[in-house]
């Protein structure tokens, strides 16, 4: 299927109705800057924050208002594209394939893949289940761990209880030494995340993690340098780009939470390449391409870790839609490699429409 000019017709969804909104629209703007018009026809979903979907021009500022038009994506195969509200009546338009730039909740963690899997519109990126289990982190680890690569050590608070899952009372944090780190266990960017250095603050920051997730995770701080690899493709032909390494000068690394986080950020400065030496390097990006494929990965992800003093590598996190922003870390490390973003859209889109990635 392809428009009159003979250009692949390629639906984008961006915003969300989640806390990573604002994110998401900036990324989409850099998708617009980068994306091959030659080849590609994008027609631009954005997501509001209330949930509503509109069929608009671009991530402009004004997106939401100017020009825009109720859209929905259809889950019947036969429509395999956008049903849209113009003039009282619902008209068609065909995808050739969905881009989600999407991150955190209804993004990345399966529930747009679902309804993509029922449109049977090829999309870009991890599969529902690949999404779902890398989104939850007490999963993610239980997975890892499986396959031999190292996790924090971890206790889960679930919204039933307050008693942790190895059978402690109350949020003691069980075995575990502070300081420790309270997180959502299916969130992202930092957003609900504390550092606790005594147990009498424990309870506060379990509060806080749960207005975004009810399922927290108290973690053992890890003692090394924050480090982070971009995979690209699909199992066994994977890319890395150039491993970045978290400079902090105090506290922990906050990613989306600065103000103006295009300025920089207050406490962290990513340096790409790292300034590890080339075995750490190498087993970094070889860490990396394992988790991928351990969590089923596919189309691109950006894996988080910690290098610890004695040279392990142990996982953090894995964010199977990363921010493609103006300070991202994954188009920072892949344009690092000589693959600048809309190369790795091209190749992305590539994968997507040749079935590789499924």
């Amino acid at each position: 299927m392809t428009d009159t000019t003979g250009k692949l017709k390629l639906g984008i969804l961006f915003g969300g109705a989640c806390e990573e909104h604002a994110v998401s629209v900036k990324s989409a703007r850099e998708v617009a800057a980068s994306l091959d018009t030659t080849k590609y026809e994008p027609y631009w979903i954005g997501i509001t924050k209330d949930g509503a979907w509109r069929l608009c021009d671009g991530p402009r500022p004004d997106w939401e208002t100017t020009g825009s038009r109720p859209a929905l994506l259809s889950p019947d195969r036969a429509v395999r594209g956008l049903l849209v509200l113009e003039q009282g009546r619902y008209g068609t338009v065909g995808l050739d394939a969905v881009l989600p730039v999407l991150h955190g909740r209804f993004g990345e963690d399966g529930a747009i893949q679902g309804l993509l899997e029922l449109s049977g519109i090829p999309y870009a990126g991890c599969d529902i289940q690949s999404s779902a289990l890398c989104m939850d982190k007490s999963l993610a680890y239980a997975v890892v761990a499986a396959a031999g690569i190292a996790t924090p050590d971890f206790r889960t608070v679930t919204a039933a209880s307050d008693a942790l899952d190895d059978g402690s009372e109350g949020l003691g944090a069980g075995r575990l030494t502070y300081p420790v780190f309270v997180k959502p266990a299916r969130s992202g960017s930092s957003f609900g995340v504390s550092k606790v250095t005594r147990e009498e603050d424990l309870a506060g920051a379990v509060r806080e993690a749960r207005r975004y997730d009810s399922k927290v995770l108290i973690e053992g701080a890890v003692a090394g340098s924050e480090v982070g690899c971009a995979v690209l493709g699909v199992d066994p032909d994977l890319i890395t780009g150039e491993v970045d390494h978290i400079a902090l000068s105090h506290g922990f690394f906050r990613i989306h939470q600065e103000d103006a986080p295009e300025t920089g950020s207050e406490n962290s400065t990513p340096i790409v390449p790292a300034d590890i030496p080339a075995q750490a390097r190498a087993l970094v990006q070889e860490t990396a391409k394992a988790v991928y494929r351990a969590l089923g990965c596919r189309g691109l992800a950006r894996v988080d870790m910690f290098l610890t003093e004695d040279g392990r590598v142990v996982l953090n996190e894995v964010n199977t839609l990363p921010g493609l922003t103006s300070y991202s870390r994954y188009p920072r490390m892949m344009a690092a490699a000589g693959m600048p973003l809309g190369d790795v859209l091209d190749r992305i889109i590539t994968l997507t429409l040749a079935g590789k990635d499924r």
